[in-house]
């Protein structure tokens, strides 16, 4: 999703009925943390809301997005040149397509976002890019993400292919089954395949301020489950690997040199490159 040249979102979608700016949208917020300029006043007032709660969430988002440049990266510089981008969110700078492509100019980018809203917006972008697609669906049905025949037309599943769910799953709930969205992963990826992962994490954080944050997510578009590391771990059983240094805060995967040392962060993302056990079997074979 290219940043240059880009229609603000209020002029590309004035007349679209999925748009209401009155209620909290968790990509918005997310682009505001970030320090965009797709978003609203209900947007920005959530945000801060967070921020005083959890005031380094900010950085704590950076930290998230430099993640998914490090994770892409190291990923096309493996060999793989196929990304599915599940919740992909609002375009910004060095999104999936622009860092894969950098490596592997013959990168292919499905992205695929729940909301119509961010869909749309994707589209009016990516609309001249024969190697960028866009897909409206909620990855509740991963199995209609992985089937769908726009996907299918653009990503080859008899090679690898990278997966990304960056901040996803932390918007789906129990009883959506997010272990069974991720089993449903394990069993349709072709062998030399990884799945690029982050999940807001609880780790350090008291219990009123979690539960204060998550009743702020409850009035946006998407309420938020709270998890641990050892909760976020759970979901992936035994039946994935970790490529190293694992799961861990991304702040601390692979960093690139910093000449001016921050901080870490109370308020985190755990994330890492996760690998289906089946595929590196069959790859061995």
């Amino acid at each position: 999703m290219p940043t240059t040249q880009r229609p603000h979102l209020a002029a590309l979608l004035a007349d679209d009925p999925a748009l209401d700016t009155n209620v909290p949208n968790v990509a918005r917020i997310y682009d505001y943390l970030l320090g965009g300029k797709d978003n609203w006043h209900a947007d920005r007032e959530a945000a801060d809301a967070l921020v005083r709660l959890l005031p380094d969430l900010r950085d704590a988002v950076r930290d998230n997005r430099a993640f998914l440049r490090r994770a892409v990266g190291a990923v096309a510089e493996q060999g793989i040149n196929q990304f599915i981008d599940i919740g992909s969110g609002l375009p910004t700078r060095d999104n999936v397509h622009q860092v894969a492509q950098h490596v592997r100019p013959d990168a292919r980018v499905m992205y695929v976002d729940h909301d119509s809203v961010v869909a749309a917006h994707a589209r009016a972008l990516l609309a001249s890019d024969a190697v960028t697609g866009v897909l409206h669906a909620d990855v509740r049905d991963i199995a209609f993400i992985l089937d769908h025949p726009d996907v299918r037309a653009l990503i080859d599943f008899e090679r690898p292919i990278a997966v990304v769910m960056v901040a996803l799953m932390h918007f789906l709930s129990e009883a959506d089954d997010p272990a069974a969205i991720i089993d449903t992963l394990w069993q349709a990826l072709p062998p030399g395949s990884v799945l690029i992962f982050t999940h807001a994490c609880t780790d350090g954080l008291e219990n009123d301020t979690v539960s204060a944050a998550t009743r702020v997510y409850a009035n946006s578009t998407a309420p938020i489950t709270a998890r641990s590391s050892r909760e976020i771990l759970a979901l992936f059983g035994e039946r994935w690997a970790w490529q190293e240094p694992g799961l861990i805060p991304v702040r601390d995967w692979r960093p690139e040199p910093d000449p001016i040392p921050v901080p870490p962060s109370k308020t985190s993302f755990v994330g890492g490159v996760a690998i289906p056990q089946c595929a590196r079997a069959r790859q061995a074979a």
